[in-house]
């Protein structure tokens, strides 16, 4: 399946915000929306953030194999749906999934022909700093465990076929949307068109 964009990073990475900056600006792309038993954050609306449930549905849903991929994470559950896919995959539209890398894996094992980004920081230290900022200049357990966890995912990089490293937001989104652009100009994306124009008397 050559209609799926799957894009990853950090917590503090910045993926959220170049992911909603990239929908803002192409209209005709589609947003996969996750499974999720943490609670709603202020601002966040059910069907268009996440579809939030509870840790015991969302148990069930994992026992009827509702998911192409899930991962538990930070002591929640997120997930994809089969539904959601065969929903954005109607007319061939070209959509994104919002994945750590665990379920990252999970997709490039089902579909190996999708298109893979991870969003980095410039360094550790710089995540440091965004993880204080969020948590207003404190250092607790939970950006240690997040900067620990960074650095697995990092580790990983190998998994994606672009890096995208967000020092400055207009610079990172400017090779995002590249990327994004040079996509649908792939030849996976263009062989239809192209047989067509070969088939042409």
């Amino acid at each position: 399946m050559n209609n799926i964009i799957v894009i990853s990073g950090p917590s503090g990475s910045g993926k959220s915000t170049l992911i909603h900056l990239l929908l803002k600006e192409h209209k005709e792309l589609g947003f996969s929306i996750s499974y999720t038993s943490r609670k709603k954050r202020k601002n966040e609306k059910n069907g268009e953030d996440y579809y939030f449930v509870s840790k015991d549905k969302f148990k069930k849903m994992i026992d009827a194999d509702k998911f192409v991929e899930w991962a538990e994470i930070h002591s929640n559950y997120y997930g994809t749906s089969w539904d959601e896919i065969d929903l954005k995959s109607k007319n061939d539209e070209v959509f994104v999934l919002d994945l750590d890398v665990q379920g990252a894996k999970n997709i490039k094992k089902k579909f190996s022909d999708a298109l893979f980004i991870f969003i980095i920081p410039p360094s550790l230290k710089d995540l440091e700093k965004r993880l204080m900022k969020r948590e207003h200049n404190e250092i607790n357990k939970d950006i240690r465990r997040r900067l620990k966890i960074a650095k697995n995912e990092l580790e990983q990089y190998k998994l994606y076929d672009y890096i995208v490293t967000n020092d400055k937001l207009d610079d990172a989104f400017s090779l995002l949307n590249c990327i994004y652009v040079s996509f649908l100009n792939s030849t996976c994306r263009k062989k239809a068109y192209l047989e067509q124009i070969i088939g042409e008397k």
